[in-house]
């Protein structure tokens, strides 16, 4: 059998985010959603609903040409662009905190539980752990590899529509000889123990990318839940002042008011399901830089989509492993 990577078809459909209004919205066609939101952006302050579907329509068809624009760019900069330091495209030992390394061996021993593991880490109501992931000498190669990146005429593909600003690693070639590694030898054995009904064992891809805060672009972060079984938020940098990552409820739970404020660490990486709601308070100064990692298990999520929280009607894709999603088909080869 060969393994084909997907997304659901509510990709292109469900969670569209309205910046403007902090609002994530379904848009099925014009009528519906005027029918549906318009209520909701009038007392958000929006004084014309009827011109938001030219809005939300473009980002539906960015959205459809989402997987061949991030091919091209990819094969792009493969071709073109030369890194100054090419050593941090391939994970080594050395990169990774030694706190780490000792959690990692202490995961994969034989009858360790999950609480032993959560006191070599830092316990955060939630189920949020928090502990060393890169040395500080690698996060600054790493950043400044990629403000030369940033600095070059290569093509950019953004994060997402909450992030303007950051950059898509895998478009850079850092999934094959890096996070993949990355995932497999060193998060799954933590996640395997700590997350088990989550697919803690099983997670076969991810979504990579690092975001960057800064007064007059992208200052915050609204609310929200990621499309991943877990997620990672490791801080790149320090000398900023605020921009606080803060934890809510989980997406399926009643709301709350209560926040859990998490201070950033340089190195340091936050370990979080992706269904807890979250989000970044405003920086006042600086800049700051996050390498975000959302794992993802296809054995979970092929029985029910986190999005739109269905089974999910999986479009198969063409470029890198979609999002997460995972169908089975016949090798022509092999029976040939």
């Amino acid at each position: 059998m060969r393994t084909v990577f997907g997304i659901c078809k509510c990709f292109y459909t469900e969670n569209i985010y309205l910046k403007e209004f902090n609002l994530h919205v379904t848009y099925l066609n014009k009528a519906q959603f005027l029918k549906e939101y318009s209520p909701v952006l009038k007392k958000l302050g929006c004084n014309c609903p009827k011109h938001m579907p030219v809005q939300i329509e473009e980002e539906v068809n960015r959205r459809k040409q989402l997987q061949g624009d991030a091919a091209a760019r990819h094969k792009y900069i493969l071709q073109q662009y030369v890194p100054r330091n090419p050593l941090v495209y391939k994970l080594q030992p050395y990169f990774l905190h030694p706190k780490l390394l000792e959690l990692v061996q202490l995961a994969r021993t034989a009858d360790v539980t999950a609480e032993q593991l959560t006191t070599r880490v830092k316990s955060l109501p939630g189920r949020i752990y928090a502990f060393p992931v890169f040395t500080q000498e690698f996060c600054r190669q790493f950043l400044e590899e990629l403000h030369l990146f940033e600095e070059s005429d290569m093509p950019k593909g953004r994060p997402n529509t909450m992030n303007n600003h950051g950059i898509l690693l895998d478009e850079l070639g850092m999934n094959q000889e890096f996070f993949d590694v990355l995932r497999e030898e060193y998060i799954q054995p933590i996640t395997a123990l700590l997350y088990p009904e989550l697919g803690g064992e099983s997670l076969d891809s991810h979504k990579v990318f690092v975001v960057k805060y800064k007064q007059g672009e992208d200052e915050d972060l609204g609310c929200h839940f990621d499309n991943a079984e877990l997620s990672m938020n490791v801080s790149l940098n320090d000398g900023y002042e605020s921009g606080e990552l803060y934890f809510s409820h989980m997406a399926e739970e009643p709301a709350t008011e209560d926040r859990l404020i998490y201070q950033h660490q340089m190195g340091v990486g936050a370990l979080h399901r992706g269904q807890h709601l979250h989000g970044a308070m405003p920086i006042e100064d600086g800049e700051r830089y996050n390498l975000i990692l959302w794992l993802r298990s296809s054995r979970v999520r092929n029985q029910r989509c986190p999005m739109c929280r269905r089974r999910p009607a999986i479009v198969p894709v063409s470029y890198g492993t979609g999002d997460g999603f995972v169908q089975y088909t016949e090798d022509v080869c092999a029976t040939s």
